[in-house]
């Protein structure tokens, strides 16, 4: 009779730490990095201007696809790259070449995230969850988190043995081994998720 209520209390125990890890422990990784996630082609950002004359500012502020080549189109400094940057430094680099160009004295650039953008993102259970496959990504996802979302291990997941897999931007797979009982019991083991990223837990 024991092992046919061992896998149930296993995943009781899982849920009782994934919920314990959002209460009390997520604010470590989180909190400790920005939480923004570097821009990809294909992302769609907001972004709004300020500090310009009225008339061009319904040119500027609007909602933007970045291209397939990385870059988005700006009025008057046209091509901008912004693949592979963060909101913040892409704010900073539309003012400097407003400045730089002449165009604006003391512009103020918001960039955002676009909410379906953001929704379009994934990381990838491939196995060893109840249910393996894309979880929805948003900035601030942990390790912890998507496996939570993905139903939590199978019985005879060996999360100790847990795989992060993930691609640079220069096309390079690398992938990192983490234990997840100990990540459980101290938080702030837990690790930021990237879009793209692969998870899987031996069986």
């Amino acid at each position: 009779m024991k092992g046919t209520f061992l896998p149930r209390v296993n995943l009781m125990n899982w849920l009782l730490i994934v919920a314990t890890t959002i209460m009390l422990g997520t604010s470590g990784p989180v909190l400790g990095q920005s939480g923004e996630t570097p821009l990809q082609p294909n992302d769609k950002i907001s972004i709004s201007i300020g500090g310009v004359p009225a008339e061009e500012v319904v040119s500027i502020s609007k909602t933007y696809a970045i291209s397939d080549s990385g870059t988005i189109n700006l009025l008057h400094i046209n091509e901008v790259k912004a693949a592979g940057m963060k909101p913040s430094a892409l704010q900073k680099r539309i003012e400097e070449a407003y400045k730089a160009g002449g165009f604006y004295t003391n512009p103020t650039v918001t960039v955002s995230m676009d909410a379906t953008g953001e929704t379009a993102r994934q990381v990838f259970v491939n196995f060893g969850c109840v249910r393996n496959g894309p979880v929805p990504f948003r900035p601030g996802l942990t390790l912890m988190q998507a496996i939570g979302s993905a139903g939590g291990p199978t019985p005879f997941a060996k999360t100790n043995k847990t795989e992060l897999t993930r691609t640079t931007s220069g096309g390079q797979r690398s992938t990192t081994i983490h234990d997840m009982k100990k990540i459980g019991k101290n938080p702030s083991l837990d690790v930021l998720l990237q879009p793209n990223d692969n998870i899987s837990i031996p069986q």
